[in-house]
């Protein structure tokens, strides 16, 4: 179970700069759940991440993850249970190393041991096999450079090796934004089947209307670092992009222009 409680943060206090970016913000997460969160400019999305990933530190409240308390934690001591991957393809990977070193740190995050460790004939052959359930030919490239390949399967592979640890979370931050609708539908389908099969407990920031209502089985709009409504798997499911719009109010242009699409 992931929890947040009066979780505070604000940006530049002090200042005329001053913005609160989560305002005493509680959150629950059962264990395999998967929660999509959407919401304006500015509501808190991407904080809310930080903050469990240890790339913020609140200024009051507390990160339990599975009983610990993890709220001076930083990101690197956080790496074995929090899994992060970014609306950039080109973050989540090492451009310069293979697909399979790629893998190979990925399944070495948290440990001490180096890279020739992860890098024998079963985990090889393992690697090969998560490949190959994408259906892109990933597996028949284990030696090329992650820099060769497209944003999709880039973002495909930091999918992947994201997840090769089943994390206590997996965090996805608009992780389709930056692709195509068609690479964008190729990684939400890799995505479904993973959290699916693996039962991670799953965060998901989207901007993609028809993705809040199709994808999880519960949905946070955010606003003004607050969770404004909480919807569950009992009424998720009869939503409409219509419901969502009039229900949120006030939506910026970009979740209007999204909902339309």
């Amino acid at each position: 179970m992931i929890e947040l409680a009066a979780v505070d943060v604000v940006f530049y206090p002090g200042t005329p700069d001053e913005r609160i970016a989560l305002d005493r913000l509680d959150l629950t997460l059962e264990n395999g759940s998967f929660c999509v969160v959407v919401g304006t400019n500015g509501a808190g999305k991407s904080t809310l991440l930080n903050v469990l990933a240890g790339a913020v530190r609140p200024r009051t409240g507390r990160t339990v993850i599975d009983g610990a308390d993890v709220s001076s934690w930083p990101v690197h001591r956080r790496a074995q249970w929090v899994s992060r991957v970014f609306q950039d393809p080109m973050v989540g990977t090492a451009p310069a190393l293979s697909i399979e070193e790629n893998l190979a740190f990925a399944a070495m995050r948290g440990r001490r041991r180096g890279l020739r460790m992860a890098l024998n004939p079963r985990n090889r052959a393992h690697f090969r096999d998560e490949l190959a359930r994408f259906g892109l030919g990933l597996e028949n490239r284990m030696g090329a450079a992650a820099g060769l390949l497209s944003g999709g399967q880039r973002q495909v592979l930091a999918l992947l090796m994201a997840a090769l640890n089943r994390p206590r979370i997996l965090l996805l931050d608009e992780h389709t934004a930056a692709l195509d609708p068609r690479t964008a539908q190729l990684v939400m389908d890799a995505t479904r089947r993973i959290v699916a099969e693996q039962r991670l407990t799953t965060l998901m920031i989207t901007h993609n209307m028809a993705h809040a209502l199709e994808y999880g089985d519960r949905l946070l709009m955010m606003e003004c670092g607050r969770i404004k409504l909480d919807i569950g798997p009992a009424e998720k499911p009869r939503l409409t992009i219509n419901d969502l719009v009039q229900r949120f109010g006030q939506a910026d242009d970009q979740i209007l222009l999204q909902a339309s699409a």
